[in-house]
């Protein structure tokens, strides 16, 4: 049998077996999009005719299908229930006709194989992996769960408390994972994985193996009686539930599904599975998760345009250790680039040391590094007290203290000691990149790298851009944060930024709500039922509330029109009592230390005394009143980042915030929440609370799009 399509290309084997390569012109990855589907439906017709005595699954690219063209997602999603389970039940028809097919197939994965790609590859007899492959279904990630067989083939190949793992928590396995637990059927070095898949189809085909037998098992109900089944799913939902959270609802109903399926035969099961897959598509929870998922990959698309211009980095510097300097260290020694370590203080470069020993370690505790590496990654850290060390860096990072006198002088200092063409970058999340170039000789080499606490954990990186930045120091930048594994989105200089500049109306919308004498408790409750991993008073506490003021005092100065107040407001009394928030162990909360894990937040008379007194009025406020009052300043200032062009795309202000700030995925963006709404609700919302302030003012974007019957994202 021979087949020559755009996806898939099948040719026959010495010894009447056929290889069915996948291999997507003009892609340097394989998915199943419409077209892949399409030809595998013709090649699996192929195969039924010319009946092989075995066919080998392989792939031409590096990897071996990533999974389905999630670009077609949403389309797909805006066909009925009834329309998607019938799109379903062909895609199941497809994969079951290949696994039913009168010989053996062996699946041999070199790369990644994930979502409906490794669906697929359990519809074969075998599988062979690459020792460097990576398998599993992340298909929860996006709001629903696997559709084309994944709950029905991986449950019975695995049994139900693997498959519940893997599905439920929707990462991206190593080969040697999937050996253990009877996803795959051998592990071969990359050079040997053709010519093992080879054998292992020969050995079937000559009946040294019972492949017939493994497809009988595939096909029947789960081996597990009423009280076994109860107690593995039962158990699993309650665990699951949990964990997720009550916004996340796909990993229960993917257990839910296994479930129901597990009595039932291959062909009833996959009903089930089709007929759970087509309400869940329709949630608004998996239309989002799904536009977060494209937003991502359209900043990450932008990003790599930016930084086309890049001067090559071979080595960096960060000047300033403790937490930040050390998390910004480690972060790019752990990514493969050498970097100092500059302080003034030998007692700072212990600290910046100390934290990358100290993440490091979680990971050699994990498993998911060895001694060894966590040995190579700190001899790419060098500590030092000398500026002389720092004149061979291709990229100076500057994390001292946020101080612009102090900054200024720390940046002109070390201007002078490297070469030109060194790029200067900022890790400032308040001062104008601006003003700061201003003491510099060569400004067009310098520009901001802002990021966020804690560095490792947060993937976002704002790159700012002075009015005398260079393409060049830009673009060096941008591939500077990709090489550290972080998500770069250049913005315009202003105060604050841009997630900055969005998250203090934010808190300013916190600060009105307890004029008003509505309790701080409630406040974070709401708003973190509402989808934030913590309300306004906790993070504040977290960030550090003298952190806050002084950022509060920055952008007044810069917006006082909508950003200023009068009289102190409650973060500044906190300040004047000392309470800065964990890291002094009192703020609205007080923190009391743990002998394991972090402290432990308590209620505490003071705040509830002085917030008390702080109240100028007692109105009441509903739940739904505490959103609007808080969320409506954060996305109309996004607004005017777009109007004043400091971003260039809502896109890029959805993937911001939530991974600048943890703003809530399953909403999908601050943009992609308020298209929800709809211009003329959030318009109309504005307008009802316009006797509180400028704050609260209509944008003419949002007053155009609401005349337009249009949303942020032009829908």
């Amino acid at each position: 049998m021979r087949y020559d399509g755009k996806a898939i290309q099948a040719s026959p084997l010495e010894g009447g077996f056929v290889e069915v390569r996948f291999d997507l012109a003009g892609d340097s990855v394989n998915k199943l999009n419409a077209l892949t589907l399409g030809e595998l439906r013709e090649v699996v017709d192929g195969l039924k005719a010319a009946r092989p005595r075995g066919v080998l699954l392989t792939s031409g690219k590096d990897v071996f299908i990533v999974g389905a063209d999630v670009t077609e997602f949403l389309k797909l999603f805006e066909a009925s229930e009834e329309e998607m389970v019938g799109w379903l039940m062909k895609v199941h028809a497809t994969f079951c006709d290949l696994e039913d097919l009168d010989c053996p197939s062996v699946v041999a994965v070199n790369g990644f194989c994930l979502g409906g790609g490794f669906e697929l590859a359990l519809s074969a007899s075998y599988r062979v992996l690459s020792s460097a492959a990576k398998v599993g279904l992340p298909e929860t990630k996006l709001g629903i769960f696997p559709g084309w067989g994944g709950t029905v083939r991986l449950s019975r190949l695995t049994g139900a408390d693997n498959a519940i793992e893997w599905i439920a928590g929707g990462e991206q396995n190593p080969a040697a994972d999937a050996l253990k637990i009877g996803a795959a059927d051998a592990v071969v070095a990359p050079e040997d994985l053709r010519e093992a898949a080879l054998q292992m189809l020969r050995d079937a085909a000559d009946g040294k193996l019972d492949w017939k037998g493994r497809r009988e098992e595939k096909k029947a109900p789960l081996k597990l009686n009423r009280i076994e089944g109860g107690m593995v799913f039962e158990g699993s939902k309650a665990f699951v539930a949990g964990k997720a959270g009550p916004n996340y609802p796909a990993p229960v109903t993917a257990i839910e599904v296994m479930q129901k399926g597990a009595g039932l035969s291959r062909d009833e099961a996959l009903k089930v599975e089709a007929a759970a897959f087509a309400k869940i598509a329709k949630s608004p929870v998996a239309h989002s998760l799904v536009s977060v998922f494209l937003a991502d990959q359209f900043v990450k698309k932008v990003g790599k345009k930016a930084s086309k211009a890049a001067r090559p980095v071979s080595r960096a510097a960060v000047l300033g250790a403790g937490i930040m300097g050390g998390g910004i260290a480690y972060q790019s020694a752990s990514k493969g680039t050498p970097i100092l370590m500059k302080d003034i203080a030998p007692k700072a470069l212990e600290l910046g040391m100390g934290e990358a020993v100290k993440l490091l370690s979680k990971q050699v505790e994990r498993g998911r590094l060895t001694p060894d590496k966590m040995a190579g990654t700190l001899a790419r850290i060098t500590p030092t007290l000398s500026y002389g060390d720092v004149a061979h860096a291709d990229i100076v990072v500057e994390a001292v203290v946020e101080n612009e006198k102090v900054k200024k002088s720390v940046l002109a200092e070390v201007e002078a000691l490297v070469k030109p063409g060194t790029v200067l970058a900022s890790n400032t999340s308040t001062i104008s990149i601006t003003r700061l170039a201003e003491a510099l000789k060569r400004p067009e080499d310098f520009c901001g790298m802002h990021f966020f606490n804690p560095v490792p954990r947060m993937p976002l990186v704002e790159v700012i851009r002075g009015a005398k930045s260079s393409e060049a120091a830009i673009a060096t930048t941008v591939a500077y944060a990709q090489a550290m594994g972080k998500t770069p989105i250049v913005v315009g200089d202003c105060a604050g930024f841009l997630v900055n500049r969005v998250l203090f109306p934010y808190f300013t919308g916190f600060e009105g709500l307890l004029r008003d004498g509505v309790d701080y408790k409630r406040i974070d409750k709401v708003m973190e039922k509402w989808g934030w991993p913590m309300g306004p008073a906790l993070l504040l506490d977290v960030v550090g509330i003298d952190t806050g003021v002084h950022a509060d005092k920055v952008m007044a100065a810069a917006f006082p029109d909508r950003m200023a107040h009068e009289g102190s407001s409650a973060i500044e009394k906190m300040v004047e009592a000392q309470r800065f928030g964990q890291k002094n162990g009192k703020g609205f909360y007080v923190w009391e230390p743990q002998k394991k894990g972090p402290p432990k937040k308590i209620v505490d008379a003071w705040t509830e005394e002085t917030m008390k007194a702080h109240a100028k009025a007692t109105p009441e406020v509903s739940d739904q009143e505490i959103v609007e009052r808080m969320m409506l300043p954060m996305l109309l200032e996004c607004s005017r980042c777009l109007e004043d062009g400091i971003v260039a795309t809502p896109v890029e202000v959805d993937i911001a915030l939530v991974y600048g700030l943890g703003f809530p995925p399953f909403r999908g963006g601050i943009f992609r929440w308020a298209d929800s709404l709809g211009a003329a609700a959030v318009l109309a919302a504005a307008r009802k609370y316009a006797p509180l302030g400028a704050l609260y003012a209509p944008t003419k974007q949002l007053t155009d799009l609401a005349a337009a019957g249009k949303g942020f994202h032009g829908e």
